[in-house]
C-alpha cells in the first residue's frame, strides 16, 4: 500500500459523444472481415456488464483512498467508463435489431459472471481484476491503433470510430486503476494474479460470444472461415503478447508506456472539431486520423 500518489496527469476529459449506424449496416460491419467483426461484437456485448462492475469496484475503493489527487482521477475514470458502456449499449441494440438470437443468452451469461464477481469476491480481488483489465486494455488499444488499417480498413465508420475512440480513452486513463490498486492493496503477486485472471476470464467469455455469433451466421462450421479466424487470432496475439508480457515485469507502471501519436492527434483534432469523431476508414493508413467528409447538401452538383 502506498501513502501518496503521483501528481495528476490532467489527462482525462469526460466527453459526451454519440456514434451513428446506418440502417443498412450488417452484423459484419467490416464486410471483408466477418470474423473480426464478430470478435469486436463479442467484446462490445460485454461492456454493459464489465464496465459497471469496474465502476462499482472503484466506488467501493474510494473511501480507502486518502489522496485527493487520486480521488479526483478515480471520479473522472468512473465518468469516462460510464460513457463507454452506454455507447456500447446503443451499438449492441443495433446488433439485436439485426436479429441475432444468440445475444439474449450471451447477455444472461455476462450478467451472471460479473454479478458473481461483484457479490462473492473481495475488494482486493476485484481491484486486482480491474487493474488487470485496464493494463490489458492499454495493450489492446496500442495493438488496434498500430494495426488499424488491416483490422478496420473499409469498414463501417461508426463502428470503427466507436471501438478506436473507446481505446483512445482507455489509453487516456491508463494509470488510474493501477494507482488505486497500488494505493489500497499494492502487491506485485496480487497484481499479476489479477492480470492473469482477468485476461483468461475475458478471453474465454469473448471466445464463447463470437463463437455463438459465428454459429448463427453459419460461419463456425465453414472451414475457410475457421482458418481465417485462426490466422486472425494468431496475428492479434503475435502483436499483443509482447505488450502483455511487459505488464508482468516487477516495477511495471502504465505511465512508462507512451501514448500512440495517432491517438494523441485524434484527441487534439476532436477538441477543435467534434465532427472529427467519425473516421474515414478508407484512409486509416495515414499517420494522423482523417475524418469522414460530410456528404454534400442535397442538390449540390
Amino acid at each position: 500500500m502506498t501513502a501518496t500518489t503521483a501528481a495528476a496527469d490532467n489527462r482525462m476529459t469526460v466527453r459526451q459523444v454519440e456514434f451513428a449506424y446506418p440502417a443498412t449496416m450488417r452484423g459484419h460491419w467490416n464486410p471483408g472481415k466477418p470474423e473480426f467483426s464478430h470478435i469486436v461484437n463479442a467484446g462490445s456485448l460485454a461492456m454493459p456488464y464489465l464496465e459497471p462492475y469496474l465502476i462499482k469496484t472503484m466506488r467501493a475503493a474510494r473511501p480507502l483512498v486518502r489522496d485527493a489527487t487520486l480521488q479526483a482521477d478515480l471520479d473522472s475514470y468512473i465518468r469516462q467508463e460510464a460513457t463507454h458502456y452506454k455507447q456500447h449499449r446503443v451499438f449492441n441494440d443495433e446488433l439485436k435489431a439485426r436479429g441475432y438470437r444468440a445475444i439474449e443468452a450471451i447477455e444472461a451469461r455476462l450478467a451472471r459472471e460479473y454479478g458473481e464477481l461483484e457479490s462473492t469476491r473481495s475488494l482486493e480481488f476485484n481491484l486486482a481484476y480491474a487493474e488487470g483489465f485496464e493494463s490489458m486494455a492499454l495493450a489492446v488499444g496500442e495493438m488496434l491503433i498500430e494495426d488499424r488499417e488491416y483490422l478496420f480498413g473499409n469498414s463501417e465508420s461508426g463502428v470503427a470510430s466507436l471501438v478506436l475512440w473507446h481505446f483512445v480513452e482507455e489509453i487516456e486513463h491508463k494509470n488510474v486503476a493501477f494507482d488505486v490498486f497500488e494505493h489500497v492493496h499494492g502487491n506485485y503477486f496480487r497484481r499479476v494474479h489479477g492480470l492473469l485472471y482477468a485476461i483468461t476470464h475475458i478471453f474465454l467469455l469473448t471466445r464463447g460470444n463470437y463463437q455463438a455469433l459465428l454459429k448463427e451466421d453459419g460461419l463456425w462450421r465453414n472451414w475457410r472461415s475457421r482458418v481465417t479466424l485462426l490466422l486472425l487470432i494468431g496475428r492479434i496475439f503475435r502483436k499483443l503478447t509482447p505488450k502483455l508480457l511487459r505488464i508482468l515485469v516487477p516495477g511495471y507502471n502504465p505511465r512508462q508506456v507512451g501514448d500512440p501519436p495517432w491517438a494523441s492527434l485524434w484527441v487534439k483534432l476532436f477538441a477543435r472539431d467534434r465532427s472529427a469523431l467519425r473516421l474515414d476508414t478508407r484512409r486509416l493508413d495515414a499517420a494522423e486520423p482523417i475524418p469522414l467528409a460530410a456528404p454534400p447538401p442535397a442538390g449540390t452538383p
